[in-house]
């Protein structure tokens, strides 16, 4: 019927009556944080270009995430800055590694929260890529197996959810296996599986000191104009045994992260990634826009283009925000 008998401002003229008939609502269970671990004792040292961000020692890790959970946070993603870095990322899959250590001090402290552990190796190589590198080339086949024993000594140290992000091919199926074969075959795998080349994980790379030393990742992540393409990446997961799938970064490629949800079935996460925090903070800083508002409804955006599960740095403050 048209007007005067439809009107669409009927159900907006209160906040009761538009939470009513809200479409889409985040919940403190939709959130990750994301967490970065350092050597030493009692360290909390703030991100320039993320502020609000830490890198955090162990001990200080341990009391965030205890924080944290008090607060509503229900999972949190740990990434590691060693002491010391090689050719074969060993610190990546060492027994007494960062990220290992801090595993088991997370669920020593807060054992009912979710520890999911990025699984790669550009953190803890000396030249930053994210996988074995011959010739100024990254290889592939090489690097599933290094993949796959970061993953296991991070099922072995506590993670609930073990998170390749690498986009070597393959790496979901070597990591399901080692996981499986070493009677871990109840560990979830969160997959990177969308992973675009970006220009918004430059906070990032200062946070987990991870750039690369020479050249760049695009010959192994995903470039940026392509949807189609991610299409198959997801497939490609999804048959490897990936029990969630990603999209990464989340507000650039909310297209991309439509058509993943329609396509698949399975849980669908996406990384609001340091870079799209950072925008947010800094036009926040400047006086320009109002943060809580503005990260309220770019975290919105993402779980009404499809999103299950949203990996962010306002984690937090999000859920302050919502009660």
């Amino acid at each position: 019927m048209p007007f005067p008998i439809q009107r669409a401002r009927r159900l907006r003229r209160t906040d009761a009556l538009r939470s009513l008939v809200r479409e889409t609502k985040l919940t403190r269970d939709d959130f990750v944080l994301p967490l970065f671990v350092c050597s030493g004792t009692n360290v909390r040292r703030e991100v320039s270009s993320m502020p609000g961000v830490f890198n955090l020692s162990v001990d200080e890790t341990a009391a965030e995430v205890s924080r944290a959970f008090d607060m509503g946070v229900r999972s949190v993603i740990v990434f590691g800055l060693p002491e010391a870095k090689d050719e074969i990322a060993s610190g990546a899959y060492a027994e007494d590694g960062i990220v290992q250590r801090a595993l088991r001090a997370i669920k020593k402290s807060t054992p009912d929260i979710i520890a999911m552990a990025d699984t790669c190796l550009c953190e803890y190589t000396s030249h930053g890529h994210c996988g074995v590198v011959r010739d100024n080339d990254v290889v592939n086949d090489e690097s599933l197996k290094l993949l796959a024993k970061t993953a296991l000594s991070q099922a072995e140290a506590g993670a609930d959810v073990v998170a390749p992000s690498a986009m070597m091919d393959g790496q979901v199926a070597a990591i399901r296996e080692a996981l499986d074969n070493s009677g871990f075959e109840h560990t979830p795998v969160m997959a990177y599986a969308v992973k675009y080349a970006s220009g918004f994980y430059g906070p990032f790379r200062e946070a987990a000191d991870s750039a690369p030393a020479f050249g760049d990742r695009r010959a192994y992540q995903m470039d940026p104009p392509n949807a189609r393409e991610a299409m198959r990446e997801a497939q490609l997961d999804y048959e490897e045994g990936a029990d969630i799938l990603m999209v990464k970064p989340a507000t650039v490629y909310l297209d991309v992260l439509r058509m993943v949800r329609e396509r698949f079935d399975c849980p669908l996460a996406a990384y609001h990634v340091s870079g799209e925090y950072a925008l947010i903070k800094a036009a926040a800083q400047k006086g320009w826009i109002d943060e809580q508002r503005v990260m309220l409804e770019t975290l919105t955006s993402i779980k009404r283009a499809g999103a299950d599960i949203i990996l962010t740095y306002y984690a937090r403050e999000a859920i302050k925000a919502l009660g």
